[in-house]
């Protein structure tokens, strides 16, 4: 079954009903549901569906040939492959059909390392006759580097020719819950806070068995689907991985300021710059700064902090990675009930906030809220921190929000120390609040936040997103 990517798939569908000529680039980390949203758009269309290998030139030159005179083109009965690439890209032109005639090539980059001249060919196929053509080409890959740096850089054959570019993310939490359908409500959210948003990932779970168990048989085992997955993506993406190994685990241990990370790792610190980019760049670490700061704050290289985006990621370093000499022993079972369970709790509370903020931009786009935000994130200085901030375009209007993933129930206390955190700056501005609780909230904070019109949200409502 195919769950969610409603937006990349009205996307590709919008380019496929536009006139003419379509170029479009759709790329992404692996295991992100690229091929199958891919595959889901095209069900029912008539088209070309050519996945790339790690293969000589000449040996895909003949594979993609192959492919492409399936379509009984009209020069089939007199070759068996094309000559040159020039000829096969142009062949998408000849396909016989009365509607847009659809080339998908997955994994483009694989075809580019075959041969660099690629991107040059088609951009001069294109420019010479395709792109006025009922065509539509979609160019698919996962090494994003190269598809930033060598594809769709300035200077670049390719660049400014597509119509349209595509970066996939990962699922939302709305859509990786359903992946899990029988979970529990907090269940759906630990499951989120281990493995994100990649559908991969969410298919290893099998939601008919407890949420320990799963961990243990999918994450923990050496030899199942995800134990050596951020090695294997590592080695894909990254040179020098004991040292994105070493950054990663102190940022994951909550070093998450630019001096802490050098003192954990003893990286230089004009070096840790650069591959902290380049963590940043593949979506696997980001940096956060108090959403109310200015673009000139934001410039300050020392105020920003660094958190692990991704949350398997996140998972994997904070309890996999110190773990693997026990692990490669055999002892999954051992780690999840002594080292794993006991700090589940906390370590889901963080991603909790991040669950919370997605239920209130859910709530934004419905018009919802007390008013539109236009940014929304955390908010800190030296004395206080506030776990959700939105804030609208011209920050006069602020809502505040704070996240409880504690078993005893939120009380009045904290909503008053909420209202002491944060001051705004100008009188005339307004100040909204929003409570958030894994374990429901006391009587007398109900009463007063009914009258004071405060958003209380329990699990089970955050869940559902209403």
């Amino acid at each position: 079954m195919f769950i969610g990517r409603h937006d990349e798939i009205q996307f590709l569908e919008d380019r496929y009903r536009a006139e003419g000529g379509q170029l479009v680039v759709l790329y992404g980390r692996r295991r992100i549901g690229k091929t199958e949203t891919l595959r889901k758009f095209c069900e029912g269309k008539d088209v070309v569906f050519y996945t790339c290998t790690e293969s000589p030139d000449e040996l895909q030159l003949i594979a993609f040939s192959e492919r492409v005179l399936q379509k009984e083109l009209p020069a089939v009965p007199y070759i068996r492959r094309f000559a040159d690439w020039g000829q096969a890209f142009g062949g998408i032109a000849e396909f016989p059909s009365d509607r847009k005639r659809l080339l998908v090539i997955d994994e483009f980059p694989y075809m580019v390392r075959g041969n660099a001249a690629i991107p040059s060919i088609l951009q001069k196929t294109w420019d010479e006759g395709l792109r006025d053509k009922n065509v539509m080409i979609v160019l698919c890959g996962s090494a994003m580097s190269v598809i930033e740096k060598e594809i769709l850089a300035e200077k670049n054959p390719l660049y400014g020719r597509a119509s349209g570019i595509l970066k996939m993310n990962e699922m939302t939490f709305y859509e990786a819950i359903q992946f899990v359908p029988n979970f529990s409500p907090l269940d759906k959210i630990t499951t989120y806070a281990v493995l994100g948003g990649i559908p991969h990932y969410l298919k290893q779970f099998d939601d008919a068995l407890p949420l320990g168990e799963n961990i243990c048989k999918n994450i923990l085992s050496r030899g199942s689907a995800l134990y050596n997955e951020v090695e294997f993506l590592m080695r894909q993406e990254l040179r020098e991985t004991a040292i994105y190994n070493a950054i990663i685990g102190a940022v994951a241990l909550g070093n998450t300021k630019l001096n802490g990370i050098h003192q954990k790792t003893q990286i230089e610190k004009t070096k840790i710059s650069v591959y902290l980019k380049n963590l940043i760049d593949l979506k696997i670490l980001d940096r956060e700064f108090p959403v109310a700061d200015s673009p000139k704050e934001q410039a300050n290289i020392q105020r920003g902090l660094y958190q692990v985006a991704d949350n398997f990621f996140r998972f994997w370093y904070a309890f996999v990675f110190p773990n693997l000499t026990e692990l490669e022993a055999g002892d999954a079972r051992g780690i999840w009930e002594y080292v794993v369970e006991p700090a589940l709790n906390e370590y889901t509370s963080r991603i909790f906030e991040d669950i919370c903020r997605q239920y209130l931009r859910v709530q934004n786009r419905k018009n919802a809220l007390p008013f539109y935000f236009t940014k929304i994130g955390r908010w800190w200085d030296q004395k206080n921190e506030v776990d959700i901030m939105a804030t609208d375009a011209k920050r006069r209007s602020f809502l505040l929000g704070e996240c409880k993933y504690q078993n005893s129930v939120v009380t009045l206390s904290e909503l008053t120390a909420l209202r002491e955190k944060f001051k705004p700056k100008h009188q005339t501005s307004k100040v909204f609040y929003a409570l958030f609780s894994k374990n429901g909230f006391a009587d007398e904070l109900v009463r007063t936040a009914d009258a004071a019109k405060i958003m209380m949200v329990t699990a089970e409502r955050l869940v559902r997103g209403e």
